[in-house]
């Protein structure tokens, strides 16, 4: 989890990313998702080589990684709290709250051809890159 610098003020708080700053690299793409109806998971899916902060502006959801040797769940619910995923991990979104809206930070524009779209294949190369 990466803590994303505050600043407070009587007008409200302000929470910044700074690509190159806190987090180690540059925004390429930026995107949201909300309105997932319940009982949906989002994600099911790894990338080769893209990183991103995922990032829970209102409501709450779950991230759950995978590694190909083991799984994690993060609960995000906090939008001055993010979750760096590092390439070769698997992710699903899950219980997304009526509210929420997720915001994914992203170090590579789109390319499909980047992305594991089979778990098998992912578990295959996952484990063998280590």
């Amino acid at each position: 989890m990466v803590e994303l610098p505050e600043h407070s003020d009587p007008r409200g708080l302000l929470t910044v990313v700074e690509g190159g700053k806190d987090i180690d690299f540059d925004i390429k793409r930026a995107y949201f998702i909300h309105h997932v109806p319940e009982e949906v998971t989002r994600g099911a899916h790894g990338h080769r080589r893209l990183r991103q902060l995922i990032i829970a502006m209102h409501g709450s959801f779950e991230v759950i990684v995978d590694d190909g040797f083991e799984k994690e769940r993060f609960v995000l619910d906090n939008p001055s709290r993010g979750l760096y995923v590092v390439p070769m991990i698997w992710r699903d979104m899950v219980n997304f709250t009526p509210d929420a809206v997720g915001l994914w930070l992203v170090s590579e524009p789109y390319d499909e051809s980047e992305y594991y779209r089979d778990y098998a294949e992912f578990l295959r190369d996952a484990r063998a890159s280590r």
